[in-house]
């Protein structure tokens, strides 16, 4: 499953990156500690937080994630927008919780 067929499911917002809505999706990883996020996460990973900051690409990139996607309405800041475009990994956006948007990504990758 690619990036933009979850964009579609879930109706999320795509803030940055649109250059890598082909990505590849392979599994999730929900965690707000950036430490836990680079030990623990895997490439292809879609990233659920609600950390905004620069650091988020960094670590998203360094670990080849598929996306980023904000919680609860967050949005990222100029230099993460900025990062996540020239990376080409997508930062989503959803005014849903952690734990609603989660399931409902387990549900599309199990189906």
């Amino acid at each position: 499953m690619k990036v933009k067929d979850i964009v579609e499911a879930l109706n999320l917002k795509v803030v940055s990156g649109a250059n890598g809505l082909d990505r590849e999706v392979e599994g999730c990883y929900v965690s707000d500690l950036l430490s836990d996020v680079m030990g623990n996460a895997e490439m292809g990973n879609i990233w659920i937080t609600l950390q905004t900051h620069k650091n988020v690409m960094a670590i998203a990139s360094l670990k080849e994630l598929a996306a980023v996607i904000l919680v609860k309405g967050l949005t990222a800041n100029e230099d993460t927008i900025n990062q996540s475009n020239e990376e080409n990994i997508p930062f989503l956006s959803t005014e849903e919780e952690t734990f609603d948007i989660a399931g409902k990504i387990y549900q599309l990758l199990h189906q």
